[in-house]
């Protein structure tokens, strides 16, 4: 622990000026909420160049943090500090709720369980719990690529028009597309409110290392050859309708369900992992407990589920 704390301590301890004016502007102006400023006013106030202030300001206004005012020149704070405030709101007050409804997933089942969401363009692990003894299936701060193969559960639960825009997106690896088979998916995730991924341990191996590259930057032929390794979307995921022995077991990596937030649309996954086989009966049981975890999540911070999401 020493050694960590001594890492993140060098970490912290590292400056960037030009990310400390950033940081400046955006604090000045913070504090002074109700009023604009100009150009001139805020190159003074923090004794910046106004060459440098005014490459700030226009990439603050830019990407919505900051408005202009054509008329008098000044700036002021912008829409986007209001979403990436309620962002904040929204991952602190979930924080502590996953962690607690994790934590009793994780004594029951003896397993790891995770919360991760889509950070920008990837999926970041945000919280972890597991019990004494048992080895944690993932890590807190691992990200991957938003992009398919990764990333199907992200946008189950959140309609079509999310699921469209995470198919457009440009694929880490190739992939075949059996929309029959991914729109079973849809159906059967809606109705039960979890999804079961079955992989074989090749296979998982594969896709954890698949995830954790950047797979556009490996060589066409290698890309290639692990693409035609890879399933096809939705062919990882088990299906009851498929399944029709009681007795039977079936080899299930993770089953995963969703929070939601205020409006409606998915916040984060929850996902309890298993990597063992299970009977039908035990993966719904399990389903359930996570799907149960994961709608008092959404109750607790002020979400509610979507409409296309109500099973």
């Amino acid at each position: 622990m020493a050694a960590m704390d001594d890492g993140v301590d060098r970490v912290q301890g590292r400056r960037s000026p030009p990310t400390e004016r950033v940081v400046q502007v955006l604090d000045f102006l913070v504090s002074r909420k109700e009023r604009r400023f100009g150009l001139s006013e805020l190159a003074r106030a923090l004794d910046i160049s106004k060459p440098t202030c005014l490459g700030i300001l226009a990439e603050l206004v830019r990407g919505g943090y900051l408005v202009r005012d054509p008329a008098t020149k000044s700036y002021g704070l912008g829409p986007a500090l209001i979403a990436a405030g309620r962002a904040a709101q929204q991952g602190f007050a979930a924080g502590p709720v996953a962690r607690r409804h994790l934590s009793a997933l994780s004594a029951e089942y003896q397993t790891t369980c995770t919360a991760s969401a889509v950070v920008g363009d990837r999926i970041a692990v945000l919280e972890l719990t597991s019990p004494p003894g048992v080895r944690a299936a993932a890590k807190v701060g691992e990200m991957y690529p938003f992009a398919p193969p990764v990333g199907l559960m992200y946008v189950l639960w959140d309609g079509e028009e999310a699921l469209q825009a995470w198919l457009r997106r440009e694929p880490t690896l190739p992939v075949r597309l059996d929309r029959d088979r991914l729109r079973k998916v849809v159906e059967e995730c809606a109705r039960t409110g979890y999804l079961v991924e079955t992989l074989t341990p090749v296979g998982q191996r594969l896709h954890t290392l698949m995830a954790g590259v950047a797979a556009h930057d490996l060589p066409p032929e290698l890309r290639d050859v692990l693409g035609e390794m890879v399933s096809s979307l939705g062919e990882r995921v088990h299906l009851d309708a498929e399944h029709t022995d009681p007795g039977a077991m079936h080899p299930v990596s993770l089953i995963a369900a969703p929070t939601y937030d205020a409006e409606g649309h998915q916040a984060m996954v929850l996902t309890l992992y298993v990597g063992a086989e299970l009977a039908s009966a035990d993966i719904a049981r399990r389903g359930r407990a996570l799907a149960v975890a994961a709608d008092a999540i959404t109750q607790e911070v002020g979400g509610r589920r979507s409409r296309e999401a109500r099973h």
